[in-house]
């Protein structure tokens, strides 16, 4: 993969080749074009020793502070493949970023005054809380302690290798410009890491997508106490003189943090972890996560389920933690059930359900510090909903533990509807690897998606990054099935990578309605509209989109969307949607469809036109601004979707 990447690069210009100038107004377009990149840059090469909210805030800072002021002369960067440094404005923001960020890196020292870049940043600044980039899996943390063993140049290396994509000798003249003295060196030492450059573009290191966390709440109040001491020891004191001999204080009879008592010791004693025994599903009429047995080869781990709890309990600042949107990260109220612990590519995991949430424990196996923990909402989830879980994703595949129900997985490609689904192991209820397309960078020109089959026939769902999987469906909203038949699969198939939109949202299901097909002005054939609406675990946050697809074209294009509306759901199964097309003929048109029981539709603004039915076509110009309107068969209006 390495030497792939180098024979496709350009030759290094010579180190001492002047550069063209660049005044600020380049500058600052290059840096807010090319902004989350140049921060993931900062973020990767600052030493994780900092902590991942200094080390984010830090990022952000420096890579604020490229701009020059007046007219600079840019480094004589050599041009890459991508484009990017065909502009002398990113070569020179990218040389400043990895200057100041590598005088970040050296430790303070006694007696020597420390530069900008190594005390915390005063802009931007956040209080009260603690920011940090969502968690990957076991391969993203170890690469991350692979990276903080290396020196501070041999990261830069490391980072302008994988992530610019340049060659060593394009490394050795930005090393150089940033005034490191021996950059090869810095490449050598960089070679000690293996070359899973795929990974720095993971949401692991991505200091622009983050999660919030209090900081210490337990100090903050110490230290508000402290200066507010004079005024409460005279409340207080009067307090004291009005009461009887004795009162409840502000938190009644909870015991204080961290105190020992019977609910906490119980939830943190691997003994009394819920087992279900492996038949209770057969004759339960329940089909959710209450009636999965126990699995996986380390079940009978006590030292390992302990360390899980402990974990879930009290997470230490080594541990990455992650949530879906809405789910509350706190302990379990009592003993958790236990559906997993076994070795899954190169971490240790355990899988526990407490009734109301799924939580992930991963470790690495080698034994190296360092765990992550993810949480997902599970309240609710019954069928397909609770079918499979996340084990494990690596090296661009994902490994799922399913239901004891499930009798059969196989991979199958969304966009190819024709094509078979292709058998995968199962062992104990663990797949093989299926590739993933939430880990896929780059253009989408595939969607894999895991095919279940139980008693009651095969299933879809989908990874979107999260450790329950999103269940597709197609159909009306209120009728929608099952996605097993060629129909909904060719429903499907043009939509597909619309479903990247929805990655880490905390999607419990997506359902794909064909509401109508239009037949296209000059002889252009017939186009699909297609509602898709994402539902989420929390109830809000639902997405619908309104995409056209023409027979013409691979993909669909997103014609109208909405959040947290009721159109192309259950409770409203309407939707009206329009685009501007061209023809093959180049006269452009106004499109717009509503479902079968529109009896109407109108259209005010740039274009102004009218049709019964569920379908208009009007010519119209390029760029027009139009606002749509319908009726409906029983007499009620319907608005479009914007």
């Amino acid at each position: 993969m390495q030497s792939q990447d180098v024979a496709q690069r350009h030759a290094p210009a010579s180190p001492g080749a002047p550069g063209p100038v660049v005044d600020v107004e380049q500058a600052e377009a290059a840096l807010v074009e090319h902004y989350p990149r140049l921060v993931r840059l900062a973020y990767l090469v600052l030493p994780p020793g900092l902590g991942r909210n200094r080390r984010v805030l830090t990022a952000h800072a420096l890579t604020q502070r490229a701009l020059p002021r007046g007219r600079k002369s840019a480094s004589a960067i050599p041009a890459q493949s991508t484009g990017r440094d065909t502009d002398p404005g990113y070569a020179f923001v990218r040389l400043q970023v990895v200057r100041t960020t590598l005088e970040a890196a050296p430790p303070l020292r006694r007696g020597m005054w420390p530069r900008r870049s190594q005390l915390p940043p005063l802009l931007p600044q956040v209080w009260g809380l603690r920011l940090f980039p969502r968690s990957g899996g076991a391969d993203e943390l170890a690469l991350d302690q692979r990276l903080a063993a290396l020196s501070g140049p041999a990261r830069a290396a490391y980072v302008l290798r994988g992530l610019e994509k340049l060659a060593d000798g394009d490394v050795r003249h930005v090393l150089a410009a940033a005034g490191i003295e021996d950059p090869d060196a810095a490449l050598l030492e960089a070679d000690d890491v293996p070359a899973q450059y795929a990974l720095l573009g993971s949401p692991e290191f991505d200091p622009c997508s983050l999660q919030a966390r209090p900081t210490d709440l337990m100090r903050r109040r110490q230290h508000t106490r402290a200066a507010l001491a004079a005024a409460a020891a005279l409340a207080v004191c009067g307090a004291l003189v009005a009461l009887p001999g004795g009162g409840w204080g502000p938190d009644g009879a909870a015991a204080p943090a961290y105190a020992q008592n019977p609910a906490a010791e119980a939830a943190l004693d691997p003994g009394k972890l819920t087992r279900i025994a492996a038949t209770a599903w057969e004759t339960s009429a329940r089909a959710d996560f209450s009636v999965w047995p126990a699995r996986g080869p380390l079940t009978g781990d006590t030292a390992l389920l302990r360390r899980a709890l402990a974990v879930w309990a009290r997470p230490g600042e080594t541990v990455r933690v992650s949530a879906t949107p809405g789910t509350q990260t706190g302990g379990p109220a009592g003993p958790p059930q236990l559906l997993y612990a076994g070795e899954v590519d190169n971490a240790r995991v355990v899988i526990l359900y407490d009734g109301l949430r799924i939580a992930r424990y991963a470790e690495p196996r080698d034994g190296t510090q360092g765990a992550a923990l993810d949480f997902a909402r599970a309240d609710g989830a019954t069928g397909a909903a609770a079918s499979a879980l996340v084990l494990g994703r690596s090296d661009g595949n994902v490994r799922y533990l399913t239901a004891p129900w499930v009798t059969k997985a196989a991979e199958r490609d969304l966009m190819k509807p024709e094509a078979g689904a292709m058998d995968l192991d199962l062992t104990d209820g663990v797949t093989g690897p299926l590739a993933s397309p939430a880990m896929r960078p780059g253009t989408c020109t595939s969607w894999n998606v895991l095919q279940l089959t139980d008693d009651s026939g095969p299933k879809l769902v989908t990874d979107l990054g999260e450790l329950i999987p999103a269940h597709l469906t197609a159909g009306r909203p209120g009728s929608s099935r099952e996605v097993s038949g060629a129909s909904a699969r060719h429903t499907w198939a043009p939509f597909a990578c619309s479903l990247a939109a929805e990655r880490s949202a905390g999607i419990r299901s997506v359902n794909a309605w064909a509401y109508a097909d239009q037949p296209l002005p000059d002889a252009g054939g017939t186009a699909a509209w297609v509602c898709t609406r994402a539902e989420t675990w929390r109830g809000d946050g639902t997405a619908v989109l309104a995409q056209f697809h023409t027979p013409h074209g691979q993909y669909g294009a997103v014609a109208a969307k909405g959040t947290d509306v009721r159109a192309c759901g259950p409770r409203d199964p309407h939707v009206l949607a329009g685009v501007l097309w061209k023809s093959g003929a180049g006269t452009w048109y106004l499109l717009a469809a509503g479902g079968r029981d529109t009896a109407s539709i109108r259209t005010a603004g740039g274009v102004t036109a009218s049709a019964q039915g569920n379908m208009l076509t009007a010519r119209t110009e390029q760029g027009a601004q139009a606002r749509l309107s319908g009726t409906l068969d029983d007499g009620s209006s319907l608005r479009g979707l914007r």
